[in-house]
C-alpha cells in the first residue's frame, strides 16, 4: 500500500512511518523539514514538505497518489478551539478528489460529546469534521490520556515528592503509550475492516492519579504522594495567570479536567491490553527524565512544580 502519514516526523507519525516502511509499505511522509525527516527519508520514505497545521505546502496534492492517510492535528495553544476546526477543515478540502479510500485520525477520549469538555471539545470539532468525508472509511482512534504526559511531574517529584493536579483522586483514567498507538493506527492502516465509521477506544491501563504515583514511588524508592488540588480557589487562578499561563488555557485547562471528574467524558466500551503499561514506562522513559531533574536544581518553576510545594 502507498500510504499518507501526516505529523511524519512526531512522537506518533515517526513510530508509525518506521513500522510501515519494514513491513514493506510506500510511505509519503509529510514535515517541515529538518534531521528528522531526513532520517526516514533515508529509511525509505517519500519526503513532502508541508503542514496542514499552518497550511504551508500544496497540500491539495500530498493525498493525490495515496491509498490510505494518517491524520493528526497538533495542539496551537494560542487558539486551542479554532485552530482543530481549521486542521479539519484543510484535510476535507486536500482529501475529498483524493484517492484515498481510508483515513485512521487519532482523536481523544469524549471526542463524541458536545459542549463545553476543553480540550476534548476540540476532538469533537475534528471529528464532526472528518465525518463529513462520506466516501472515505475512516477509523477514530480515541486515545486516552498519554503516559508522556507525566513527564510533566519530573520535576515536581524530584524537588518536593509529590504531584499536584486536579483529577478526582478517586477517578480511574485511561493512560497509553504514543508508540501502541502508532502500532494500533498501522494495523488499522494495513488492515482495513470495509467498515465505513470505526470507533476504536486506545487506552492501556485505567489508574487513579495515586495509583500512578504510587507506581513512580515503588520505581524511584521514595514515596511520591498526590495532592488534589482545587481550581475554584481564586488564589490558585490568580498564581496561574500571574505566572504560568493565559486566562484562555486555564479555562481550557479547568473544562477539560471538570468533564473527566464528573463523567461527562469517559470511554464507554471494552479495551484489549496494550503492550506498554505503566510499570513500564515510568521505568524506562519517566525515571531518566526524573534523574536529570534531580540533578538540576537550577530547572524553572511550573505550575506542576508550584503545585506540588510544601
Amino acid at each position: 500500500m502507498r500510504i499518507a502519514v501526516v505529523g511524519a516526523t512526531g512522537r506518533i507519525g515517526a513510530k508509525l512511518t518506521r513500522t510501515l516502511l519494514d513491513a514493506g509499505h510506500q510511505v509519503k511522509a509529510l514535515s517541515r523539514g529538518g534531521p528528522a525527516l531526513d532520517a526516514l527519508v533515508n529509511s525509505g520514505a517519500e519526503p513532502f514538505l508541508g503542514s496542514f497545521d499552518t497550511g504551508a505546502g500544496d497540500l491539495d496534492k500530498f493525498f493525490q497518489d495515496a491509498d490510505a492517510a494518517f491524520l493528526m492535528v497538533k495542539t496551537d495553544w494560542s487558539n486551542i478551539h479554532g485552530h482543530y476546526s481549521a486542521v479539519g477543515q484543510r484535510f476535507v478540502d486536500a482529501l475529498v478528489h483524493s484517492p484515498v479510500r481510508l483515513a485512521v485520525s487519532l482523536t481523544a477520549i469524549g471526542s463524541e460529546v458536545a459542549g463545553s469538555t476543553g480540550h476534548f471539545e476540540s476532538f469533537y470539532k475534528l471529528d464532526q469534521k472528518l465525518n463529513q468525508l462520506s466516501q472515505i472509511d475512516l477509523v477514530h482512534l480515541r486515545a486516552g490520556w498519554f503516559m508522556e504526559n507525566t513527564l510533566a511531574w519530573t520535576g515536581a517529584v524530584a524537588k518536593h515528592g509529590r504531584i499536584g493536579w486536579s483529577l478526582d483522586p478517586n477517578l480511574k483514567t485511561p493512560w497509553v503509550a504514543t508508540q501502541d498507538i502508532a502500532d494500533l493506527a498501522a494495523k488499522e492502516l494495513t488492515h482495513p475492516t470495509g467498515e465505513r465509521r470505526v470507533v476504536r477506544e486506545v487506552g492501556s491501563q485505567d489508574l487513579t492519579m495515586p495509583e500512578v504515583a504510587a507506581i513512580i514511588g515503588r520505581e524511584i524508592g521514595r514515596p511520591v504522594a498526590y495532592r488534589f488540588v482545587d481550581r475554584t480557589r481564586p488564589e490558585i487562578e490568580a498564581e496561574y495567570l500571574k505566572r504560568f499561563g493565559t486566562p484562555e488555557t486555564w479555562l481550557d485547562d479547568s473544562q477539560t479536567l471538570a468533564a473527566l471528574n464528573d463523567g461527562r467524558v469517559r470511554f464507554h466500551g471494552s479495551r484489549g491490553p496494550l503492550p506498554t503499561t505503566m510499570e513500564v514506562f515510568i521505568r524506562d522513559v519517566w525515571k531518566p527524565r526524573y534523574l536529570k531533574s534531580l540533578a538540576d536544581d537550577q530547572e524553572a518553576e511550573t505550575f506542576y512544580t508550584w503545585s506540588a510545594r510544601d
